[in-house]
């Protein structure tokens, strides 16, 4: 078994520096006002989603975040504008998402088949939100809106970074939840984008490995804005429910290090194959697993409390899953066999020479770079600079982000081409129903009456139901029968 698709979400902090208070809702909705890319826009069907589905095998009656939409239409009534002209939703050619959702321009990848594959749409998105900034600074005559792709603003806020995998509904919930949460604990390790201080230990000073971190609050729940979870249950498939779950991750960090992206989604499709094969981890599952997230990110080497006795350290818990995911898929094909290598490489290092992590992990990358500067400037993790930079790190823009910086000189790994990158902000990943989506737009965008991940109405009728097309020849069948595509 393979995880048939994958696709990553992210929302992006937006300011405007020239205004005290600036309105982040319209400031999002303007930066998509500028995109000229060719796209479907407004058109999105709302009706498709269905968010209050828990996995657990019930439908919550409310979300805290329907009671924040709720305040904020209270307030965008307030607004000259529309409720679809604010969410500003597009539909690009690549068979992505790019939209408003309320304080920040949110950019979904298209499904993806292949790890390296989601990983060039993750950095087209990065790609087409700067482009985007660009053009309306234009507008703005300077350049005073600043986007990033991070996780944290400093003032208790934080927003989310999600991966996303297809899953067989056969895997029961039970087994997922304890096979996947001590690795989700601790894959932070190589996955965290790193953050300056915390804002959950209000005396530590120093660099903690990931940013949301700080604001995971149980081990799982339906809701993404509050009671933070480690596993998200809503159970909203985009896809065939009697066979499907979508894991819904958002616990994750917005890497601005490709391979790192990779690593994340690589090595957490490898062990949701485990769980679907039947592996079991009873050694590893965690006394305190909420509490266990920060602990790791604050210091790498600590003890946690295994659920049964004893204790076991964060990389030793990572060695486990990776030896169980080389003897299932050593030799498979050539990506899982990327992926395990390149696992096992960065783990190697955590333990014997963590130095050579800092061109490719964040958080590393970061150590490095904040250490020289305050050794050149005579500070301290306490000095309020350090989250400044940190904040830049994380900036798009090619003039003044940190990591884009470090691209330029060469200083970091490039595990991309620019053909790849280029490829992805075009064109949807080939064999997935986002090319069939991808092409509707930019064949036959004026058509589009309605526009979905499970499908495509066209004005004159005609309705593609994508809910089942899973495999490429799936894809090439509706593609080679809708009128509006051939």
């Amino acid at each position: 078994m393979s995880v048939p698709l994958l696709g990553m979400e992210t929302e992006y902090g937006i300011i405007r520096e020239d205004m005290e208070n600036s309105d982040p809702v319209e400031e999002s909705m303007k930066l998509l006002q500028a995109c000229e890319r060719k796209s479907v826009s407004g058109k999105w069907a709302y009706s498709q989603e269905n968010s209050h589905l828990d996995m657990r095998g019930f439908k919550v009656g409310s979300l805290a975040q329907d009671e924040e939409e709720d305040a904020f239409c209270a307030e965008d009534r307030k607004r000259p504008y529309s409720y679809l002209d604010m969410k500003c939703d597009r539909v690009l050619t690549n068979g992505a998402r790019f939209y408003n959702d309320h304080t920040h321009p949110e950019y979904s990848t298209p499904e993806c088949r292949s790890v390296l594959s989601l990983v060039a749409h993750d950095v087209a998105g990065e790609r087409i939100v700067a482009e985007c900034v660009a053009l309306r600074n234009r507008e703005l005559g300077g350049k005073p809106l600043q986007l990033f792709k991070n996780n944290t603003d400093y003032s208790g806020h934080s927003y989310g970074t999600h991966d996303n995998y297809l899953i067989p509904r056969e895997t029961l919930f039970e087994d997922l939840v304890k096979g996947l949460t001590p690795f989700l604990v601790t894959r932070q390790l190589y996955a965290g984008a790193g953050k300056v201080g915390s804002e959950s230990v209000g005396d530590f000073q120093g660099l903690q490995l990931a940013q949301r971190s700080d604001f995971i609050e149980t081990v799982l729940s339906i809701e993404t804005m509050t009671n933070r979870p480690l596993i998200n249950t809503r159970d909203e498939p985009h896809a065939v429910s009697s066979r499907y779950r979508r894991l819904h991750l958002i616990l994750g960090d917005a890497n601005m290090s490709a391979y790192a992206t990779a690593l994340k989604v690589g090595s957490t499709s490898l062990v949701l194959n485990l769980i679907a094969n039947g592996e079991k981890f009873p050694g590893l599952e965690l006394a305190d697993p909420v509490a266990d997230v920060s602990k790791v990110s604050l210091d790498k080497t600590a003890a946690l409390k295994r659920k049964a006795n004893g204790t076991v350290t964060a990389l030793e818990i990572q060695e486990a899953y990776l030896e169980a995911a080389e003897k299932a898929f050593a030799g498979k094909d050539r990506e899982r066999d990327w992926i395990l290598e390149e696992w096992k490489k960065t783990l190697d290092e955590l333990r014997y020479s963590p130095e050579k992590l800092s061109d490719r992990i964040d958080w590393a990358i970061k150590e490095k770079l904040f250490t020289e500067f305050m050794q050149s400037e005579g500070i301290g993790w306490e000095d309020p600079m350090l989250k400044s930079l940190d904040l830049e790190y994380h900036n798009l823009d090619p003039d003044r982000g940190l990591y884009r910086g470090l691209e330029q000189e060469g200083d970091v790994y490039s595990l991309l081409s620019e053909e790849e990158i280029v490829r992805a902000v075009d064109s949807p990943p080939v064999g997935t129903r986002a090319q069939i989506r991808g092409q509707a737009v930019a064949q036959s965008a004026e058509n589009i009456k309605r526009i979905h991940w499970t499908g495509v109405e066209f004005v004159n009728g005609e309705i593609l139901d994508l809910t089942g097309v899973i495999s490429s020849e799936e894809v090439e069948e509706v593609l080679n029968t809708c009128k509006q595509l051939v």
